[in-house]
């Protein structure tokens, strides 16, 4: 075997990259196996958003939605660059949730999440400009405070943090077998392009491998039980920008669901998310007819201009990996994480189930208590007060980085400037310099960047880069994105040559 690690995690999806980064920084030996790209499953195909879940608290998951609302702000503290506060308009809509449910509601989130720095609820005045682009049908609302994300980049940052803190970060490797031998695991990895396998050892095997963790159990452990997981598909629309301001909405549904309508990547609309009970492949997920009609209906109940399949210019689709809790309707499953510790003669196994974004990172204190409890303590918690990589800059401090990129590459114009500062912070400065971007792909994509994503980040094709570290997919064409593709490729290649 090679290599012997306090600590295995299988997934590089938040969840694991999270208890990676943990992990690694309270002192143990790490390693982490993702048989495709990191945040290639559930983890990038999210609503982008760091909530509380409002919608939760009908269904009395008070312990999350605490939890979440607690972890809003810590987030945005860690990681300034890519989590941003995000102002919500929530209109009453006659015949549905009555105003003074909504109003208990938004009080409840505004008091139960130990809120510091968010703006509190409001009422908003539908009549003004912030409901222009509604029907005139909805005059009052209430406006209220949550977060955006870039959900993929913060799997990234997490498994960057983890592999400077001495974390083994393997991609595109995958987990295909797991022996429990005289109280330690022996783990069979296999790489995705070659084929090519290692054995290595671990003290404490941890499973997040989101809707494939069932598979885990399955495939590489070799028991054929496991039924844990209920698979949800939710999908979204990307479509032209619906309206002007920097508010999102929040729309009620008739059928006790809602709609968000968020801003998104400057000139687009993100409108999701639908729910529904998925059964096949997770990595074939794709929008149905009946979602892409549904969505499109819903918020088109609220918006003047009604929005149309014309509209849409892109659709993505993520399956949840819900724990099954016997719940009637995909929409009423809870969302909270579940975790199970078990051991396999005489060797520690956890596998995690469920989750969200937002409470990653209290997943993962969760599970380094497990861990604890088996291999002994090494160090207290941590992560909640470290910034990720480029987030050690002040809360309000985005624009007088972007004047210093500016100042220092001056090739770049302002769009580009703002997107890298929201996708880097201050690792932007650390490839973005006068003279030395080299060769342009397009849409202020620079060869420096590439380079950087590849070096640091385990990008390794075009599709990497360009609707998972950042979402310029959006903006290239097939053109532009094949030359991207063949550099690439080249790149991947000379560095493999040099590692050899």
């Amino acid at each position: 075997m090679q290599g012997g690690y306090d600590v295995f995690i299988v997934g590089g999806g938040v969840n694991g990259c999270g208890v990676a980064r943990d992990a690694v920084g309270r002192g143990y030996s790490v390693g982490l196996a993702e048989m495709n790209d990191l945040a290639s499953g559930t983890s990038s195909w999210s609503t982008k958003l760091v909530h509380g879940g409002l919608r939760y608290l009908e269904h009395y998951e008070f312990r999350l939605v605490r939890h979440a609302l607690k972890e809003r702000e810590v987030l945005w503290r860690i990681a300034p660059h890519i989590v941003r506060p995000l102002r919500f308009i929530l209109p009453h809509h006659e015949g549905l949730r009555p105003a003074w449910m909504l109003r208990l509601g938004l009080f409840l989130y505004d008091h139960i999440g130990g809120r510091r720095n968010l703006p509190g609820t409001t009422s908003v005045d539908l009549t003004g400009p912030l409901g222009t682009p509604l029907k005139n049908t909805f005059s009052k609302g209430f406006e209220y405070s949550d977060a955006r994300v870039d959900d993929a980049r913060l799997v990234v940052l997490n498994a960057r943090d983890a592999a400077a803190r001495g974390a083994d970060i393997f991609v595109r490797t995958r987990l295909v077998g797991a022996r429990a031998e005289n109280g330690r695991w022996r783990l069979t990895l296999r790489d995705a392009d070659g084929g090519a396998e290692r054995e290595v050892g671990a003290r404490f095997l941890v499973n997040m491998g989101g809707p494939w963790v069932d598979e885990v159990i399955r495939g590489a452990m070799g028991r054929n039980e496991a039924r844990h997981v209920r698979l949800v598909q939710g999908s979204h629309l990307v479509t032209r920008r619906l309206f002007d301001h920097d508010r999102a909405y929040i729309f009620q549904n008739a059928d006790g669901r809602i709609i968000f309508a968020i801003p998104y990547e400057d000139d687009f609309t993100l409108v999701g998310t639908t729910d529904r009970d998925y059964e096949g492949d997770p990595g074939q997920a794709a929008i149905t007819p009946e979602e892409t009609d549904y969505l499109l209906a819903a918020v088109s109940e609220y918006l003047k201009v009604p929005v149309t399949k014309a509209d849409i210019v892109w659709t993505y689709s993520g399956v949840r990996p819900l724990f099954d809790d016997g719940a009637s309707k995909a929409q009423e499953a809870t969302r909270d994480y579940v975790l199970t510790l078990e051991d396999g003669a005489g060797a520690p196994v956890l596998h995690g189930f469920g989750g969200k974004i937002t409470t990653y990172r209290v997943l993962a204190e969760e599970v380094l208590e497990r861990i604890e409890s088996r291999l002994g303590r090494k160090g207290g918690s941590w992560t909640g007060e470290a910034p990720l990589p480029g987030g050690d800059f002040a809360l309000d401090g985005a624009d007088g980085l972007e004047a210093e990129l500016g100042r220092q590459a001056p090739e770049l114009d302002a769009v580009t400037r703002r997107r890298l500062v929201r996708a880097y912070g201050t690792d932007a400065r650390r490839f973005a310099r006068s003279g030395a971007l080299g060769r342009a792909f397009g849409h202020g994509l620079f060869a420096a960047e590439v380079d950087w994503l590849i070096d640091q980040e385990w990008a390794r094709s075009a599709d990497d880069i360009l609707w998972r570290r950042s979402k310029l997919g959006l903006r290239f064409s097939a053109e532009e994105a094949e030359a991207l593709e063949d550099y690439v490729a080249q790149r991947v290649r000379e560095r493999l040559m040099a590692v050899r």
